[in-house]
């Protein structure tokens, strides 16, 4: 039998390990980036008080296309980003969840720095 390694809990050791470094402030909140295998979200939050600011996916019903692709991801970002800027959210704290920064995460990343957010 070939013991295959589970990289569902290894991710999240890795986010737990992360979050303990990086957490959110009211003038700088945190961008949390979770990606599935058919769609990919972003939430804005607030750690101090343990709210989301702002929210946005691939199955938000503004998104056109397939969610799991990187220019699915990237317009993710942008949407985010709109949504941020909306309420006035400037400066953001980026947190990729364990993931590596590729792919589908590293397009969501330049959509919302495209968008207007710094991190």
């Amino acid at each position: 039998m070939v013991n295959r390694p589970n990289t569902k809990a290894q991710r999240i050791h890795r986010h737990k390990r992360v979050r303990g470094k990086v957490s959110g402030t009211s003038e700088r909140p945190r961008l949390n980036v979770f990606r599935s295998k058919t769609n990919i979200y972003a939430q804005i939050i607030d750690d101090a008080t343990g709210t989301t600011l702002v929210s946005a996916s691939s199955l938000d019903q503004e998104f056109e296309g397939k969610g799991s692709n990187c220019e699915a991801a990237k317009k993710v970002g942008e949407l985010v980003a709109s949504r941020a800027k909306a309420k006035g959210i400037e400066v953001v704290v980026f947190d990729r969840g364990g993931y590596l920064y590729h792919g589908r995460v590293q397009a969501l990343a330049e959509g919302a720095r495209e968008g207007g957010l710094q991190f």
